[in-house]
């Protein structure tokens, strides 16, 4: 019997590339173009919906580039994809995204274990299908959504994402904009010069934050009137209304930047375009998430110089996300409580992110291989990124109220250092001088990921995955 997976996002994607690659038969169900969602543009697997930044690629120092590394290491096809359609983003690993869909679309297609169907799964998945991912995301169909919360015994929580504006490179001024990266820094396919910078000065800033503030927003329907943001990703008008300060400490800040064209004189602001496409065509703006209203984001986003005769190729838009309160619905394999031969991935479980998604739907995949050939199921340390992601959906770090004893609600969660366990790190340099302030943050960090690279080598040896795939 073959498995199967619900969903042709980065979580199934990336579930299914793992299967397959074990030696097992999967059935990769997708109910688009059948069925469209309010986010998606096409009709292809793995299409990224929001940014096409995958975020660091430094595994030495952050937790994000960490989850990288793990995922190379079990021969991702979201990494692999992502690598193939790499465009510079100074320190990020960003791509191209219409290639990168491309590029993971082929590789299922192509893949002599896999299957795709094109059809909407509403409802439960038949009793039939032993083994079953579900990876239908932060938009999963109502009908699906309305099962699953039925046999789980739970309410779900949802959150709105927004999605950040696109740019046409050419109609940007670049008598205005400059080319750099903060601090100069160069990362992954990247020069030091891969963001685009449009300065403000006080007044415009001031001016900027006022029609932010005053900006026609899109309307909540009633059942979306209660539903909270997901602060990794907050509207750049929400925002703004934290504190006028709050986007020149955020998206805005002016750090580590100096203008090409006047270098004596420091910008008060400044807005950040990181490359969208391989041609270097499409400049998506960095932290501009949105939920004004298409007319007002024109008028407002044409105010920061150098766009003053922007042309968009995509505006800023909201959609809401759907996700399970795991610790309570989920064990520790990802398998609903209540139906365990039912087993979740991807953002639907309750973590947020891109490379985040694909390794939850990685680990399912993994986890139903060595479920389905009998094997025992062996989670990832947690003082790995996977293992540490992980330890989050299915125990939830969930804090107490004081006093009264019931859990706070589930939130999702970006990978970081903070769900990782402590660990010993060094307070002296090679020299034997005490380490301090950035060095010692450094000396930190790196001691997490040089233990969670060797706990995570360890862990993928014991799997004996490639051994039973070649039996």
């Amino acid at each position: 019997m073959p498995i199967h997976v619900v969903g042709g996002g980065l979580a199934g994607s990336e579930a299914a590339w793992q299967i397959a690659q074990a030696g097992l038969e999967v059935v990769l169900h997708e109910m688009r173009p059948v069925r469209k969602t309010d986010a998606h543009q096409t009709d292809g697997l793995a299409e990224l919906v929001c940014s096409n930044s995958f975020r660091s690629d430094d595994s030495e120092q952050n937790a994000v580039g960490l989850i990288h590394h793990e995922l190379r290491q079990l021969g991702s096809l979201i990494m692999s994809a992502a690598d193939a359609n790499q465009v510079p983003a100074g320190s990020a690993l960003a791509v191209d995204r219409d290639g990168f869909s491309e590029a993971v679309t082929k590789a299922l297609e192509t893949h002599p274990n896999i299957t795709i169907d094109r059809e909407e799964v509403a409802g439960l998945p038949p009793q039939e299908w032993d083994h079953v991912i579900v990876a239908t995301g932060p938009l999963t169909s109502p009908a699906l959504s309305e099962a699953i919360l039925s046999r789980s015994g739970e309410d779900s929580l949802a959150f709105f994402d927004a999605i950040a504006p696109i740019v046409h490179f050419d109609s940007v001024d670049l008598s205005k904009a400059w080319f750099q990266s903060r601090y100069d820094k160069v990362g992954p396919g990247g020069t030091g010069k891969d963001y685009l910078n449009c300065p403000m000065d006080k007044d415009q800033y001031e001016a900027f934050i006022d029609a932010l503030l005053s900006g026609d927003t899109a309307d909540f329907k009633e059942w979306e009137a209660n539903t909270p943001y997901f602060d990794g990703c907050l509207p750049i008008e929400i925002m703004a209304s934290r504190g006028r300060e709050t986007l020149r400490h955020g998206p805005m800040k002016p750090m580590g930047l100096t203008n090409a064209h006047n270098p004596d004189v420091k910008a008060y602001a400044v807005v950040q375009l990181r490359q969208d496409n391989a041609l270097g065509t499409l400049y998506n703006m960095v932290g501009f998430q949105t939920k004004l209203k298409y007319g007002a984001q024109a008028d407002i986003f044409r105010m920061i110089p150098g766009l003053e005769n922007a042309q968009f190729a995509r505006l800023g838009g909201l959609h809401r996300n759907t996700f399970l309160n795991s610790p309570k619905v989920l064990d520790k394999t990802l398998r609903l409580k209540a139906d365990p031969r039912l087993r979740f991935a991807g953002q639907i479980t309750g973590c947020e992110g891109y490379v985040e998604s694909a390794s939850v739907g990685c680990i399912a995949g993994l986890f139903s291989v060595l479920e389905a050939r009998g094997q025992e199921v062996v989670s990832p340390p947690e003082t790995t990124a996977m293992g540490s992601l992980l330890g989050h959906i299915t125990e939830g770090h969930i804090s107490r109220d004081e006093g009264a004893g019931k859990p706070k609600s589930f939130q999702p969660m970006n990978v970081n250092f903070g769900l990782f366990p402590p660990v010993e790190a060094p307070n002296k340099d090679e020299d034997g001088k005490r380490l301090k302030g950035k060095d010692k943050a450094r000396a930190k960090k790196r001691a997490l990921t040089d233990r969670a690279k060797v706990d995570f080598s360890e862990w993928k040896a014991r799997l004996g995955l490639q051994k039973a795939a070649a039996e």
